[in-house]
């Protein structure tokens, strides 16, 4: 900005004089003529020596040629400092330089110098305020969603989140279906299986899933009366599955007490060398139970003076996946030492033998013990 009486020459950047006698009209009035100077101008009479009119023809002849001009008065010439406009400042130079403004923190975030003035900008996330320095924050989730799911404002920024049974790919933007039956095989008791956003836990056939979603519990077929079996058969019920048991026949030289106990006669020369009875069991087991473990217990009904009992398994352990623990005189306990996995059926024979020195006797009783092995672990 120049002061009264000067202009801003644009090119250089400088304050030069005003010529007011070109450029107001009429500056002096009546017989004064108009001089111009260093930021003002002077009305003087025409008589003046210092005035030459610019009207005056010299080659006329009509007046007498003008008297010899004497000396030009010495006027004071009006000095004034150089002033530079808004955003200049004078350099040692005498000259008008630019001021860098970024310097001195006018604006909040960036700032670019330019000539004579400055601009300011604003990061990626913000908005230049009115008052062109300061910069406000932009929320960029009002507008069109730059997520695939939700979008979260930060300041300056932006974050996408996904919603549960998704997980944020690399890009930051994008959600992509989450496989929750891939981290671990324990969600589900029997099978998982996934889909987008989420994951539900399926049973075998005979089984249902409980409240808790993951867990499955055996159906009772027989309870329920849902089986096939025939009138004369009985419904066992295992887990996930039952079996329909035909009745307990007995076969030659045994005879049959009740329906599932068999008795050799000891007046019959056939049943010397075989057990007295047979007493059928039945029992289920689920596939793969830890081992050890006791599973079936057996002791003698009398105990005779003088007598004492031997337990032993006399037929089905080909794979010696079980033995005899003796639990006491007249006891023992059927103990599993070797995992079995289902689907299966296993058939034992345990004996036990009585021994009597008193009256030199010797005999023995089996149970037949049927055990089912279900399909699954549970």
């Amino acid at each position: 900005q120049c002061s009264n009486g000067f202009d801003l020459d644009r090119a250089s950047g400088q304050c030069l004089d005003i010529d007011e006698c070109r450029t107001i009209p009429e500056a002096c009035r009546g017989d004064m003529v108009c001089v111009n100077q260093n930021g003002g101008y002077l009305c003087v009479p025409r008589t003046n020596p210092v005035y030459r009119s610019p009207y005056l023809n010299p080659y006329s002849n009509i007046y007498p040629p003008p008297p010899a001009p004497g000396a030009v008065p010495n006027y004071p010439t009006v000095t004034r400092p150089l002033v530079c406009r808004f955003g200049y400042r004078v350099d040692e130079n005498n000259q008008c330089a630019d001021i860098d403004e970024c310097r001195y923190g006018y604006c909040q975030q960036l700032c670019a110098n330019v000539p004579g003035s400055y601009s300011c900008t604003c990061n990626p996330g913000f908005t230049l305020n009115d008052d062109g320095r300061s910069c406000q924050d932009v929320n960029e989730c009002t507008g069109e969603n730059p997520c695939t799911q939700t979008c979260v404002n930060t300041y300056g920024s932006f974050l996408c989140r996904c919603e549960p049974g998704y997980e944020l790919e690399a890009d930051g933007v994008n959600c992509s279906d989450m496989d929750e039956c891939s981290f671990s095989e324990f969600l589900c008791q029997h099978e998982c299986m996934n889909e987008p956003g989420s994951y539900y836990c399926v049973c075998p056939s005979g089984y249902i899933l409980l409240d808790d979603s993951r867990s499955c519990q055996d159906i009772n077929e027989c309870e329920n009366r849902n089986f096939t079996c025939t009138s004369q058969q009985t419904c066992f019920n295992i887990q996930g599955d039952y079996k329909c048991l035909d009745p307990v026949r007995c076969e030659e030289p045994y005879l049959q007490i009740n329906e599932n106990r068999c008795m050799c006669p000891a007046e019959n020369p056939g049943c010397r060398d075989q057990p007295f009875t047979i007493l059928y069991r039945v029992m289920e087991m689920v596939s793969g139970r830890s081992v050890p473990s006791d599973i079936f217990q057996m002791q003698a009904t009398t105990r005779y003076p003088g007598a004492y009992y031997i337990f032993q398994i006399k037929s089905g352990n080909e794979g010696r996946e079980f033995y005899m623990r003796q639990t006491g005189p007249i006891s023992a306990t059927l103990v599993m030492t070797r995992p079995v996995k289902g689907p299966r059926t296993i058939q034992l024979d345990l004996e036990m033998i009585t021994v009597n020195t008193v009256i030199n006797f010797r005999g023995s009783s089996v149970i037949r013990l049927r055990i089912y092995v279900s399909q699954y672990s549970f």
